[in-house]
């Protein structure tokens, strides 16, 4: 496993990150170590976690893990935002709902500071002055290393690195966007913002939700039993079949399974390949429920995909630009 830098950081992160949305929810805590242990046998350092992800389960099964291990081998990442309980401060990125937050995270994770705190979404209702100087007291206070945001969109991103630089606070080190080859609207703005300042980008659901993963292919009449996007349907989740079942998708698919032939590499290799080719990108969180799928995941590391395959993908996953984002294309052309 090779190692990037955490946005301009000093810090060193291996170029896959282990997402933990699975602990305790699909995944049993004995299945959770194993997984974990295999993750940093083959050489990866990077652990992601929420406070949300089954109410604090997923953070205790990683802090009961941790315990066990060389703390400062591992960079821990968890994040704030989401409702934690029924009282009106249980949600958001208020000061009052970060500070109980960071307690409770460092309670349930058994570890005095967290290497990346990350603001889980956007929140309408708190002034950004407020949480930014909140997250910039937690990395004084020595709790927090760096912080983070995740699923912000091009302003929200901009305005908090403008208002962190102008107040001398911490500013975000990396962003964590959905971004697949079923999801290229992130690179419209997003991935441009984030090289422009040298923020590093850990993009969740690679295989999104498991369309990339091998498992779908066309002429399918439905999700196969059992499956997270037959599941997605039921509960309403973004990576419904619905949602999905479309001529581009299965253009994306084609494209997938045709390139995972030719390299004779899995679908869902190929998928995380091509993230990990572009310069943009510090490590695509693979979020595993088995050894299986963790195996098969690691398999996306230690080889290239060539620049004509590279291109076919990029060709049958681009998506229609828009205005304004049409208008960049056409300038870039022109000063070529």
């Amino acid at each position: 496993m090779k190692y990037r830098q955490l946005g301009r950081t000093g810090t060193k992160v291996s170029e896959l990150c282990l997402g933990a949305m699975t602990f305790g929810r699909e995944t049993s805590e004995n299945d959770s170590f194993q997984i974990m242990d295999r993750f940093l046998d083959a050489g990866g350092n990077f652990i992601d976690t929420a406070d949300v992800y089954t109410q604090g389960a997923s953070e205790t099964i990683v802090g009961k893990w941790l315990s066990r291990q060389n703390r400062d081998d591992i960079v821990l990442a968890t994040k704030v935002r989401f409702p934690m309980g029924e009282g009106a401060n249980d949600v958001g990125t208020s000061r009052k709902h970060i500070m109980a937050g960071i307690k409770a995270s460092l309670r349930r994770l058994g570890t005095d500071y967290i290497d990346l705190y990350q603001v889980h979404a956007w929140d309408p209702l708190t002034p950004l002055e407020e949480t930014l100087s909140t997250l910039n007291d937690l990395v004084r206070q020595g709790l927090v290393r760096y912080v983070g945001a995740s699923n912000f969109k091009g302003w929200q991103l901009q305005k908090a690195l403008d208002l962190s630089h102008a107040n001398g606070w911490e500013r975000f080190v990396c962003l964590q966007p959905q971004y697949n080859l079923l999801c290229r609207a992130t690179e419209w703005e997003l991935l441009e913002i984030c090289a422009q300042e040298g923020v590093g980008v850990i993009p969740w659901s690679p295989l999104r939700g498991g369309w990339l993963s091998g498992k779908f292919h066309r002429g399918m009449e439905g999700p196969p039993s059992g499956s997270r996007v037959e599941k997605a349907e039921q509960e309403g989740w973004g990576e419904s079949w619905s949602a999905y079942n479309n001529e581009h998708t299965w253009d994306v698919l084609d494209a997938l399974h045709a390139v995972a032939d030719e390299t004779g590499k899995e679908p869902a290799q190929v998928a995380i390949n091509w993230l990990l080719q572009n310069p943009a990108v510090t490590a695509p969180i693979i979020g595993v429920r088995t050894m299986q799928q963790l195996e098969s995941n690691l398999g996306a590391a230690g080889w290239n995909l060539s620049q004509e395959q590279m291109q076919r993908l990029n060709q049958a996953s681009s998506m229609p630009v828009t205005y304004p984002y049409d208008q960049a294309a056409i300038n870039q052309r022109a000063r070529r």
